[in-house]
C-alpha cells in the first residue's frame, strides 16, 4: 500500500518513513502541503499522514482539499494536544496523533485506518423519509438536495440510520464508527450528533429524528 508523509520536520519525516517501509508500504514523502497535493494527485495513495502546522498552507487546508475529491484515509500527526483540538481534527481525518508519539504508535494506527478503510463495508443504498444515503459515493441528500457531510459524520449517520430504532451507547458508537484504537473520548459522539442534527432536522434544538435517549446513548428513528 502506498502512504505519503507530510510534515516539514526532516527528523520526524525521515524517522517514521523508515518505520512505514519496514512494515511493507511504499512512503512517497513531502515538506509542504503543496508538495503534498501534488503527489496525491500523482500517485493515489492508500493513506495520507499531514502534520497540521505546515508553512504557507495548513494540513487541514490540504485534507480539506482532499476530501473534496476523495475519501482516502487521512491521519494528523501533530503537536496540538486538547481534545477540541482532537474533535476538530477528527472531523476531517482518520486518526489524530499528537507528538511526540511512538513509531509502533503511528504504525499500529495506520494498520488500524487501513483496516478499517479496505475491510467490509455495507454498500445498501438507505432511505429514510425524505433523507438518502449512498455508501457507494459517501453521498447523502434531503429532498434530493445534497448534504454536506464529513467522513466520520456520514460513517456515523449511515450507522444509526442502517440500525433505525436501535439505540447505541457512546462506547458502542465509538467502537463501531471510529474503531477500537481511536484515542477520542464520548464527547466527540456528541459533537458529531449536534453537527448532524444541524444538517438532517428541521429544528435542531428540538430534534425528532436523531433522537438522545437519557442515560443510554442515541438512536434514529426516521
Amino acid at each position: 500500500m502506498k502512504i505519503i508523509v507530510v510534515d516539514d520536520e526532516e527528523t520526524i519525516v525521515e524517522t517514521v518513513e523508515n518505520k512505514l517501509r519496514k512494515e511493507g508500504y511504499t512512503v512517497f514523502t513531502a515538506g509542504t502541503a503543496e508538495e503534498g497535493m501534488r503527489l496525491y494527485r500523482l500517485i493515489k495513495p492508500d493513506l495520507l499522514l499531514l502534520d497540521i502546522m505546515l508553512p504557507q498552507r495548513s494540513g487541514v487546508d490540504l485534507a480539506r482539499a482532499i476530501r473534496k475529491d476523495s475519501s482516502v484515509p487521512v491521519i494528523f500527526l501533530t503537536a496540538k494536544a486538547s481534545e477540541d483540538d482532537r474533535v476538530k481534527g477528527l472531523e476531517i481525518a482518520d486518526d489524530y496523533i499528537v507528538k511526540p508519539f511512538s513509531l509502533a504508535e503511528v504504525a499500529a494506527r495506520v494498520k488500524s485506518v487501513l483496516r478499517r478503510a479496505t475491510g467490509e463495508t455495507p454498500n445498501e443504498i438507505l432511505e429514510s423519509g425524505n433523507l438518502r444515503i449512498d455508501p457507494r459515493t459517501h453521498e447523502a441528500w434531503l429532498d434530493d438536495k445534497t448534504v454536506q457531510l464529513s467522513p466520520k459524520e456520514f460513517a456515523l449517520l449511515y450507522f444509526l440510520v442502517r440500525h433505525k430504532g436501535q439505540v447505541f451507547s457512546r462506547e458502542i458508537l465509538l467502537d463501531r464508527v471510529w474503531g477500537q484504537d481511536a484515542y477520542v473520548s464520548a464527547r466527540t459522539v456528541d459533537v458529531h450528533v449536534r453537527w448532524l442534527r444541524e444538517r438532517v432536522e428541521t429544528e435542531p434544538s428540538r430534534p425528532d429524528r436523531l433522537l438522545t435517549v437519557r442515560g443510554v446513548g442515541y438512536k434514529f428513528i426516521g
